[in-house]
């Protein structure tokens, strides 16, 4: 089975703490070979009951606005269905026809159009930095700009405007709260910390605050720093997504363009180059998260044997005592036969029992091709 058939990102999981478009980056990981844990950092709150939305829609109706900027789809939804509830659906609408209208991209559009309005303009980039820098290429001294937020700041957009002699109207659509379930979230964060993730990923800064928020309730946060600074590849969406985990001093990975399916080519691009590729009896073998590849094809191997795997890996060539490799089996008492039972199932899970030699008496090794002895030695 050569990679096209398994994908670049078979053998490694990745961790997803994104609630808003979760299916989607979900599937675009599995389609790509990778085992996902899904483990949301947040959920969105509707606003349909709150005074400020409420607030902010009179308002707006009172006294209207130059521009309005839609930023998302769900937003400008729930936007037209709350004021829709309230009774001021048709007012808003009428206000809305009015003005310069300005949709974040095709979905936004979409939702737009399905009000019954048209937009005015829509960036291709889908960016709120081309929209900013629009709305100051027109100038915008003493206009009025509504801003339907979505959920998390945008970071320099308001006070860019503000500056410029603008008056911004924020409309707080949904926000961002814990998730109610905290099960998969603290799921997630074992695997992290238990190094059973390859990746994680997120997609808004509040996400990204959560789950360090969580780690510091349970006391951990600072093992979640040292996972994510050292073993566990943290990829955001975006600059301003990373700004909680680059204020811990993790490194964090993110795509030119801030998308789901660039962010996720950067993880078929840094997942594979992460892993750790031996001449091993003839074999080309390449250790993965939970997999192993021999000449290209797939190989899953049960956690056990991954942790045997992992540590011959880190010497090879060299003989691992079977004192030390009891060591690097999770939960495995002080029984080396477990090492035994282990190794065996490796061996079997390989497909090419050749791999690892067993030296009597002493411990296994990786069979490393004699051509690459000299170089680990060295």
């Amino acid at each position: 089975m050569d990679e096209q058939e398994h994908g670049p990102l078979a053998g490694f999981t990745v961790g997803v703490t994104a609630a808003r478009r979760a299916d989607e980056l979900i599937a675009l990981l599995r389609r790509r070979g990778a085992a996902v844990a899904h483990g949301p950092a947040l959920r969105i709150v509707p606003l349909a009951d709150d005074t400020e939305l409420l607030a902010a829609t009179k308002e707006l109706i009172t006294r209207a606005p130059d521009v309005v900027v839609a930023t998302t789809a769900i937003g400008f939804r729930g936007w037209v269905e709350a004021a829709d509830g309230w009774g001021y659906g048709e007012e808003l609408l009428t206000v809305l026809r009015d003005v310069e209208l300005l949709a974040r991209g095709p979905k936004v559009k979409g939702a737009v159009r399905a009000a019954g309005l048209t937009e005015t303009w829509s960036p291709s980039s889908e960016s709120m930095a081309e929209v900013l820098d629009r709305l100051l290429a027109e100038g915008v001294t003493g206009r009025r700009i509504a801003l339907q937020l979505h959920g998390e700041p945008l970071p320099g957009f308001v006070e860019a405007l503000t500056a410029g002699g603008a008056e911004v109207v924020g409309v707080p659509v949904y926000r961002w709260m814990p998730p109610e379930d905290l099960g998969p979230l603290d799921r997630l964060l074992d695997a992290v910390l238990a190094r059973s993730l390859d990746a994680v990923t997120f997609t808004s800064a509040p996400a990204a605050a959560s789950l360090l928020s969580r780690a510091g309730e349970r006391g951990v946060r600072a093992e979640l720093v040292a996972a994510l600074r050292h073993d566990v590849l943290a990829v955001c969406v975006g600059p301003v997504t990373a700004l909680p985990l680059q204020a811990e001093g993790v490194d964090t990975y993110q795509p030119e363009r801030f998308r789901l399916g660039p962010l996720v080519q950067v993880l078929c691009t840094e997942l594979p180059a992460r892993a750790r590729v031996l001449p091993v009896a003839g074999h080309r073998v390449e250790v993965r998260g939970h997999a192993v590849l021999v000449d290209g094809a797939l190989r899953p191997v049960p956690p056990a044997g991954m942790a045997l795997l992992a540590l011959l890996a880190r010497r090879p060539g060299w003989v691992v005592s079977r004192a030390d490799l009891l060591r690097a089996l999770p939960g495995a008492g002080r029984d080396e036969h477990a090492v035994e039972t282990a190794m065996a199932r490796l061996r079997t899970a390989l497909g090419t029992p050749k791999l690892i030699q067993t030296v009597v008496k002493r411990g296994y090794r990786l069979a490393l091709d004699a051509s690459a002895d000299d170089k680990y030695d060295g």
